[in-house]
């Protein structure tokens, strides 16, 4: 039988490459997608290349966007710092319908493939808030996707695969390394410098650093110090 073909984003960190690793797992012939969406470092872009090729991803595609046309986040704005300390409500590090744009794009190619799967790899326990990382927000998609395609009007439903949505971070970190995942490979920090060397500070790294201890699996990030 021929293998269920399924697109993948990733993003080059920890829960993405873990999300291709259980698909992987699931029996999917994976197809990873990333984005050049003017974040503030390569080495994301670079470690989903790097750990897309590794792990025989089927192909992979980077999609160049300009979110930092409109702005609105650390992530893609140079003069909003990225904070350092925890704070409370929605960071500025939440990048305006990111998920939005970037399940468009995988929808459209999963069409393209005659993909029935998109798996992404949000999170609504250990989360930094942002509401496209919701349950709810992936169902109302999901809903929207099966009204937007010629696929899914011709009978192949569209969905949505969400594996990491209620663990914890030591629970994603402990499912990945029991598939095998090599998370130095991956890079999560938000300001990662140009050889993917993790700030220790920023929020990312503080929920990957806990993400590591709690789950009683040695930490293996390149840090800056």
């Amino acid at each position: 039988m021929t293998a269920k073909k399924a697109v993948i984003l990733v993003s080059g960190g920890l829960d993405s490459t873990t999300v291709l690793a259980i698909a992987q797992s699931q029996g999917y012939e994976c197809y990873t997608l990333s984005f050049d969406y003017g974040q503030r470092h390569r080495a994301e872009l670079q470690a989903a290349e790097r750990t897309s090729a590794l792990m025989g991803a089927q192909e992979h595609k980077v999609v160049r966007l300009d979110l930092g046309t409109i702005g609105g986040s650390a992530l893609t704005d140079t003069s909003i710092d990225v904070p350092e300390e925890e704070g409370e409500g929605i960071p500025v590090t939440y990048v305006p319908a990111r998920n939005t744009v970037f399940l468009s794009i995988a929808l459209g190619w999963a069409e393209v493939l005659g993909a029935q799967d998109i798996f992404i790899g949000v999170n609504a326990v250990d989360y930094s808030g942002y509401p496209d990382c919701r349950g709810e927000y992936i169902k109302a998609f999901e809903q929207m996707a099966n009204l937007a395609t010629k696929a899914a009007v011709e009978g192949q439903k569209v969905i949505i695969q969400t594996p990491l949505l209620e663990l914890t971070k030591a629970e994603i970190i402990q499912q990945g390394s029991a598939l095998g995942v090599d998370y130095r490979s991956t890079v999560s920090c938000y300001q990662a410098d140009d050889q993917g060397r993790a700030c220790s500070v920023c929020d990312s790294c503080r929920l990957r650093r806990q993400g590591f201890i709690d789950a009683g699996v040695e930490d293996a990030t390149l840090y800056r110090a």
